[in-house]
């Protein structure tokens, strides 16, 4: 049996080595670096509580799959992150180094419906197969298989009209 020490040392190294990751996934899930960095911190929360199975089975998949599945929630929900704040924070558009391209990219992606978006993510973000998303979001590999079809076009929808002015995107 391991001490509460070696626990909290090995739950540490795996937080320092994966949190940048699972914040650019929030990100690329919500498109706001603010929620990205609740998002991340609530799974992370999630993930301690339960470290001593994690860390047996697979804890980076653990992580992946609570990451998500704090997205989803807060999405099914209806709910926002609270952000009380005394002056409104100064956030970069983009990442650090981002491209323009990048940026269109996000935004296309936040425009397309949460669970097609936490779909496409997973399986080109994360690069993950069919079973391993079907496992992460806990349904069907015929569901995953649809939601990525249906995501793509969407997102290709929403890409293609980021760049046309207003007036043309509401007569389509």
């Amino acid at each position: 049996m391991r001490g509460r020490k070696e626990h909290a040392e090995d739950f540490t190294e795996f937080f320092a080595a994966r949190f940048d990751t699972a914040r650019r996934t929030a990100y690329a899930l919500c498109g706001d670096w603010s929620e990205a960095e609740e998002i991340t911190q609530a799974a992370f929360v999630r993930v301690y509580s339960q470290w001593s199975s994690a860390r047996r089975i697979n804890p980076s998949g653990y992580l992946r799959t609570t990451l998500t599945r704090v997205f989803l929630d807060s999405r099914r929900r209806g709910r926002q992150w609270e952000r009380p704040v005394a002056a409104p924070p100064e956030r970069p558009d983009v990442e650090p180094g981002g491209r323009d391209e990048r940026r269109e990219l996000i935004a296309a992606l936040q425009r397309v419906p949460y669970r097609q978006r936490a779909t496409l993510v997973l399986r080109f973000v994360q690069d993950l197969s069919v079973e391993q998303t079907a496992q992460a979001l806990r349904c069907s590999p015929g569901t995953v298989k649809s939601q990525t079809a249906r995501g793509l076009v969407a997102l290709r929808r929403a890409y293609e009209s980021a760049g046309r002015p207003q007036e043309a995107r509401v007569r389509r």
